[in-house]
């Protein structure tokens, strides 16, 4: 079992709020407010959960830096309150920073008591993964 120091502690529980304003906020019809809100404690939470340098060089890195623009330009035009294009923009940056990640978190959730019995199910684990990209080992 991973233990996590209270800084990692704090920065799991800001990323979670973060994701949490960001949901509301585009259920709100793009609320600029909770959108902005939602943009700082996610980053920020990534910040405290893997540490200032560590998140510096993985926005940092030559085969992301096309993500990290996307995805800092969609932060400033939702702090500028053009909501839906500023979320398109940071959409297409998140996805090109953490769709890496997507086959991981795919896994750990077929680990899931419910939520994994589903995802194991004969036509979901398809779609699942050609949506998250997981590649099927030939052995």
């Amino acid at each position: 079992m991973v233990w996590l120091n209270d800084q990692q502690k704090i920065g799991v529980g800001l990323v979670s709020l973060g994701s949490l304003f960001l949901i509301l906020g585009i259920i709100l019809f793009f609320d600029a407010a909770l959108l902005a809100l939602g943009n700082v404690l996610f980053t920020s939470g990534i910040t405290l959960l893997i540490g200032p340098q560590k998140t510096f060089y993985f926005f940092a890195r030559k085969q992301k830096i096309r993500g990290t623009v996307c995805f800092f330009t969609g932060m400033v035009l939702v702090f500028l309150r053009w909501t839906f294009i500023g979320m398109l923009v940071e959409g297409f940056g998140f996805l090109n920073l953490f769709g890496d990640f997507f086959p991981v978190i795919l896994n750990f959730m077929r680990q899931l008591p419910f939520i994994g019995s589903f995802l194991n199910a004969p036509g979901v684990r398809e779609v699942c993964d050609k949506l998250a990209g997981a590649r099927t080992s030939a052995v």
